[in-house]
């Protein structure tokens, strides 16, 4: 089995890439998803959250207001760290579980980690293999705004919160360069998945 780490900045691509290493056959484990999972209503998550930031941070559903939570964590690194420290090591957890998982049906699959925080987090010391997609920081607050609604400061406030892009693209084996149009995404990643299948 090859466990490929699919990294890179906030809004730089990485599920767009995801989607087409999926389509090419690989089997994609998104750890965005599996947070958003953990912390659904009435999870220990979701009950350890409410008891550090208040019940303020709910949605009438009773789901995470994610955007005021956001506004709040990203613009305080401690707060920060309290959220990581409840969520980081479940979904860690549950990724480990579904790698074993593919690997009991499937011992020679091609396995992408979509993860966001790989090197903050040290996942890239569990990979074989690092993806970084990249895009220009200005092309980043662009796609912040638009997708989430965010102003300039609260969008630089997410990018400044993880890893210069710079120094993950100095630390990948692999760079997808998604500066351009995204159908200049698909033929870099059926490269990358060209090169990297013979190691299965």
């Amino acid at each position: 089995m090859l466990i490929v780490g699919l990294t890179g900045g906030v809004a730089s691509g990485k599920t767009l890439a995801a989607g087409c290493f999926a389509a090419l056959g690989a089997e994609v484990i998104d750890a965005d998803q599996i947070a958003r999972e953990v912390v659904r209503p009435g999870t220990p998550a979701w009950e350890a959250i409410i008891r550090r930031f208040g019940r303020e941070y709910l949605l009438p559903d009773g789901y995470l207001d994610r955007k005021k939570l956001g506004a709040i964590v990203f613009a305080d690194p401690e707060r920060r760290q309290i959220l990581e420290a409840i969520i980081h090591p479940l979904v860690f957890a549950e990724t480990e579980r579904r790698i074993r998982e593919i690997a009991s049906r499937d011992p020679h699959a091609f396995v992408v980690l979509n993860v966001p925080l790989l090197f903050e987090a040290g996942r890239h010391l569990r990979v074989d293999k690092v993806v970084v997609v990249w895009a220009p920081e200005e092309e980043q607050i662009l796609r912040i705004r638009q997708r989430d609604g965010l102003s300039r400061e609260e969008a630089l406030l997410r990018i400044r919160a993880q890893i210069p892009l710079e120094e993950k693209r100095g630390r990948a084996d692999y760079v997808i360069d998604n500066s351009g149009p995204s159908v200049a995404v698909r033929p870099q990643v059926e490269q990358i998945y060209a090169d990297l299948k013979p190691y299965l």
